[in-house]
């Protein structure tokens, strides 16, 4: 008996909420129908709330005997037209690269909610937050392609911003990533749900094409534009007639120019990155001082340069919604004047500071403020910003 989708979508107004949860119900929200997933911390909450409520829907909830079935069996779903997601940690992470390279190369999307704990390894401190994996999502696998991931900074955003993730996943066609960790997805916040009627409008749906000619991206060699269709329904005539992990043209036969297959993976995403880069800009209108900021240290960074400004000291912060693709000329643009760079972030190396040294003066210092296992207090930011004011 089919389920109707009355309890999809949760009343209207505010709810108060784990951030697990929040992801979860922004799932649902996008249209969820099949997880597929493993226990692990500090994930396990989001498999076990939909547990219960994905059979309320309609949907389709699987604990699979590990993460290599977990993330192949988020493949298999999709490619029948559901929309379809898994959630893990680092160590689940490390095991589903090769499936998220193939579903790259085939162009199947799903979504994917990384809750970062500290590594490397299996057996770090569970409870505690590490973005370590930025690196690994980047190069989720073998091979050349672009993925797209969110950095939300809180419950809300949790849930809004996977519905975005969703709404890109049907749109670009490519693995996209909802970057929390275990702080994020453990705190207990108010979320405001917006009325269903707002929240269909928001929602891309999973839809056969009209033209059932081409079935993979490609680029028109006129315009030099990425074309990307709707994604394939296996059991309908709109499904490639061999699905090869190799190049592969429009219908999914084998080419030889990988060079020319490589392009249309990266460049579909890239070419449209004015549209998928989401930035934040907090006091940086006479900012001397810039702030580059992702996921849980924006909070403490917003408390630092309002302390600092009442101290007369112009500094802003700059917040990268979007991690992946990186924006390398909005970075440049924001950072062109400015007199010093600062980056918290929640990992030793600088992972994103990286991304910036690429981009920015040669003369321009940029000040790391790595953490490993605990968040940024504000005054952690705000000595260095006096240091940096000097």
């Amino acid at each position: 008996m089919k389920v109707k989708n009355t309890k999809r979508y949760l009343p209207e107004g505010k709810h108060v909420m784990m951030g697990n949860v929040a992801m979860a119900e922004g799932a649902l929200a996008a249209g969820l129908n099949f997880f597929g997933g493993y226990p692990i911390t500090p994930s396990t909450e989001v498999i076990e709330h939909l547990a219960k409520r994905l059979p309320e829907v309609g949907g389709c909830c699987i604990q699979m005997e590990d993460e290599l079935a977990s993330i192949n069996a988020v493949m298999g779903a999709s490619l029948t037209g559901a929309k379809a997601m898994t959630a893990t940690s680092g160590p689940g992470l490390s095991l589903m690269v090769e499936t998220i390279s193939m579903a790259a190369n085939l162009e199947i999307p799903f979504v994917f909610c990384d809750v970062q704990r500290v590594g490397p390894g299996s057996h770090g401190p569970v409870t505690a937050p590490h973005h370590n994996d930025l690196g690994l999502i980047r190069f989720a696998g073998q091979g050349e392609f672009q993925v797209i991931a969110l950095a939300p900074m809180n419950c809300q955003e949790l849930f809004d911003l996977t519905i975005t993730a969703f709404n890109f996943a049907e749109t670009y066609r490519c693995p996209v990533f909802i970057l929390s960790d275990a702080y994020l997805g453990h705190l207990h916040e108010p979320v405001y749900i917006p009325p269903k009627e707002e929240i269909i409008k928001r929602v891309i749906k999973r839809e056969l094409p009209q033209d059932y000619s081409k079935i993979f991206s490609y680029k028109n060699d006129e315009t030099g534009e990425f074309i990307i269709p709707k994604p394939p329904i296996i059991g309908t005539d709109y499904y490639p007639a061999t699905s090869l992990q190799l190049p592969h043209n429009t219908i999914g036969l084998p080419i030889s120019n990988a060079l020319a297959f490589m392009e249309i993976l990266i460049e579909k995403v890239n070419s449209n990155i004015e549209k998928i880069s989401i930035t934040e800009e907090y006091r940086l209108d006479d900012a001397e001082i810039v702030i580059i900021a992702y996921g849980l240290p924006v909070r403490a960074s917003y408390r630092a340069v309002d302390e600092a400004r009442e101290k007369g000291i112009k500094v802003g912060v700059y917040r990268l919604i979007t991690i992946w693709p990186f924006p390398d000329e909005k970075i440049r643009s924001v950072v062109k004047n400015t007199k010093a760079i600062i980056i918290p972030e929640l990992n030793y190396t600088g992972i994103i500071a990286e991304q910036v040294e690429r981009v920015k003066k040669r003369e321009t210092p940029i000040i790391k403020i790595p953490k490993v296992g605990e968040i940024h207090h504000p005054d952690d930011i705000l000595n260095v910003i006096k240091e940096v004011s000097k």
